[in-house]
């Protein structure tokens, strides 16, 4: 049996993932302690996250420390880290998916569409910004940072007549009180990657790796590596107007991508499925679709007005 340090940001969802994959790892036999790592994206609250476009800004500290060999291994909600991991480090799970969809969460009402004209929605995600203005081009969307519980609080404080968040996060925290609405991927097509929790490690680091294999779910990974092979196809990081959602049914891969426009004046979808064995490349296939069709026209307009920058090559 090992004894195995986990390095983890310190937000209360973040602690709940570390320990997860902590209390599964105990029940393997070993030992296992959680290292709290403050990263970039932690240090800096009072900024929309797609104003701040740095890459890796809630990883970049805790791969820090697994080079440094303070930690063995690092627990990251999936759709935070790079497509492109430096060459040091490898993904060596990736675990069973919660729910991907984005929730609407309201104390007064049902649903985007019950509210009024000109209501105020609170979110920093460009991609989630995109997609309600496109259904709702009224709306006044408002940046809100903090964790969930600071989030939610504001909604109650009347802040806000809505905010969107993660179903996953809300699920894990048993926080689902004020979620009115689960948000079809049609409608507002997940980040990719979001729902699962992705394991790094050091590259070459095969006893930790092998230590992790069981935590490794196939029909995540393969959903995960379609919709992160079309987010790096379009050049695009965590902070940017792109959405992609796959699932695996009887071996097939269906997957829904999406580009927009901050505004929602232009939303560019797409949709397309192979085997299952061909995840990255259908992933590759439909971003090229994408930027044929004007995505890389969107992003570059995207880039050049500062709401975010390209957080990968």
């Amino acid at each position: 049996m090992a004894h195995l340090r986990i390095g983890s940001r310190g937000s209360q969802l973040a602690l709940w993932q570390a320990n997860h994959i902590s209390n599964r790892l105990r029940d393997q036999g070993h030992t296992v302690a959680i290292e709290i790592i403050k990263t970039t994206g932690d240090k800096i609250t009072d900024v929309a996250l797609a104003k701040v476009g740095t890459k890796g800004m809630f990883t970049k500290e805790i791969e820090e420390a697994l080079t440094d060999g303070k930690v063995d291994l690092a627990v990251h909600s999936l759709k935070d880290l790079p497509t492109e991991l430096v060459g040091e480090f490898e993904i060596a799970a990736v675990t069973s998916r919660e729910d991907a969809r984005d929730v609407f969460c309201s104390v007064r009402f049902a649903s985007i569409g019950s509210l009024p004209q000109r209501a105020n929605v609170g979110t920093s995600s460009l991609r989630r910004q995109a997609q309600i203005k496109a259904l709702r081009s009224d709306l006044q969307i408002h940046p809100v940072r903090g964790n969930v519980d600071t989030r939610l609080r504001k909604l109650e404080m009347g802040e806000y007549d809505a905010i969107i968040l993660a179903a996953a996060g809300l699920n894990r925290l048993g926080k689902t009180q004020l979620v009115r609405q689960i948000i079809p991927t049609d409608l507002m097509t997940p980040a990719a990657g979001q729902g699962a929790l992705g394991i790094e490690i050091r590259r070459g680091d095969h006893e930790t790796r092998a230590l992790l294999a069981f935590l490794d779910d196939p029909a995540a990974r393969a959903a995960t590596n379609c919709e992160r092979a079309l987010l790096n196809r379009l050049g695009g990081g965590c902070q940017v107007p792109i959405g992609a959602f796959a699932e695996i049914q009887s071996g097939q891969i269906y997957l829904n991508g999406v580009v927009a426009h901050p505004a929602g004046t232009r939303v560019l979808r797409e949709t397309g499925d192979s085997s299952a064995a061909n995840a990255v490349r259908l992933g590759q296939e439909v971003g090229d679709k994408l930027l044929r069709r004007g995505g890389n026209v969107i992003l570059e307009e995207v880039y050049g007005q500062g709401y975010a920058l390209p957080q990968q090559p």
